[in-house]
């Protein structure tokens, strides 16, 4: 039976970080270490996660994949989840990931948005359900940082989160790991999601996942934006994968 680390990257997220972490507290499964990693947020995002009595690790270089990838590095358990800091994992979320784990390197399951209407939680759960779906049938799974877990060891030999992406980085780390070995999907492990990112609309909300899925991901995250890398010397060729969004 695996132990997990949970890893949460956070950015000014003081609001939402305590529902997070009562999730947690409330797993049937507890995890062994619960690690939010604080990018660079200027609110109490950092004193929030210590009253709850979570490991705090500083990474000023903002990115998500940053966050991520710190925390990955700082956990000590065979196994890590991660979720987001808005987001509440269902209380058996790590019992039915544990319980999926045997033979596999990596797990994601079902989401769903809170605080939105009854009719666009149950849409929103089914038709992510349905794109995750697609996904497998493509051989191409698509586990999203919110609700994912994967082997520690796996995760290390796969190179980790890639790092020059603003987004997607969740994504990427799961397809390398199902290159490695068995991915699973597990229809009990849910999380639920803030709705905060339909404020903007609907339409802009799909407009960006598309963006999102098709690899432009720069912008994503309006002035969490990754820096644009150093201009090279003279003569260098741009590279157009890490150009092209």
């Amino acid at each position: 039976m695996p132990e997990f680390t949970v890893v949460i990257p956070a950015r000014n997220e003081a609001k939402y970080l305590p529902t997070t972490l009562r999730a947690l507290e409330r797993q049937t499964r507890g995890p062994a270490q619960v690690i939010v990693v604080d990018n660079g947020s200027r609110d109490d995002t950092a004193a929030v996660a210590r009253a709850w009595g979570a490991q705090v690790l500083p990474c000023p270089d903002r990115g998500v994949a940053r966050a991520r990838q710190l925390g990955l590095d700082a956990a000590h358990t065979d196994w890590v989840a991660t979720t987001d800091a808005d987001s509440t994992p269902v209380p058996e979320w790590l019992e039915r990931l544990d319980a999926a784990a045997p033979g596999r390197v990596g797990l994601y399951g079902p989401m769903r948005f809170s605080g939105v209407s009854p009719a666009l939680v149950k849409l929103s759960e089914v038709s992510y359900s349905a794109f995750l779906h697609v996904c497998r049938v493509l051989d191409k799974p698509n586990l999203g940082g919110a609700n994912m877990a994967y082997s520690r060891r796996a995760a290390q030999l796969a190179g980790g989160y890639p790092l020059d992406v603003e987004a997607y980085e969740d994504v990427i780390l799961g397809q390398a790991l199902a290159r490695l070995g068995d991915v699973a999907y597990v229809p009990g492990a849910l999380v639920e999601t803030s709705g905060r990112r339909l404020d903007q609309g609907l339409v802009p909300f799909l407009l960006q996942q598309y963006r999102n899925i098709t690899g432009r991901t720069r912008g994503y995250f309006g002035d969490d934006r990754v820096p644009e890398p150093a201009p090279g010397p003279a003569g260098d060729r741009p590279d157009p994968a890490r150009d092209s969004g």
